[in-house]
């Protein structure tokens, strides 16, 4: 029997889940941490999670207002990355998680200027890596995890 909290990622994932992508979405999903009860805002076209599905530049929430923060293959749209880093910040909790993870092949920009542009927005903590999913071929997916303090 799965505890509430393997149900709860499991629930996450299915709304998160796009055939190609299955495995990162739940990697993503478990190096968040998320735990029951955390409001999650998901960025990006995905359908609502917790509470909230946005856009990095303007999530329309309020300050302070979020525990984690979870970007599935999405970072490489945005329009305005400061702008987004900053807002994702703003709507953070103190303590609060930030995940983002994409094919690494798709990136803006390389990894580290990635993390080192999370960095200037006032996030700390920052994790770096990346990952091969399972199965034959799959892109490299890279992932971002930090904190706001």
């Amino acid at each position: 029997m799965s505890s509430p909290f393997d149900r709860l990622l499991e629930r996450i994932a299915e709304f998160l889940r796009a055939p190609a992508n299955m495995a990162i979405d739940r990697h993503a999903l478990t190096a968040a941490r998320i735990q029951p009860g955390e409001t999650v805002l998901v960025i990006g076209d995905r359908p609502e999670v917790g509470r909230h599905s946005a856009s990095a530049e303007h999530t329309g929430q309020d300050d302070e207002s979020v525990d984690v923060v979870v970007s599935v293959n999405d970072v490489q749209s945005w329009t305005d990355r400061a702008a987004g880093f900053a807002e994702l910040r703003r709507v953070l909790k103190p303590g609060g998680r930030l995940v983002l993870s994409a094919p690494e092949d798709r990136l803006p920009v390389p990894l580290h200027e990635l993390a080192a542009e999370a960095s200037a927005a006032g996030f700390t903590d920052l994790q770096t890596w990346v990952w091969a999913p399972p199965g034959p071929g799959g892109p490299l997916a890279a992932q971002v995890r930090a904190l706001r303090p």
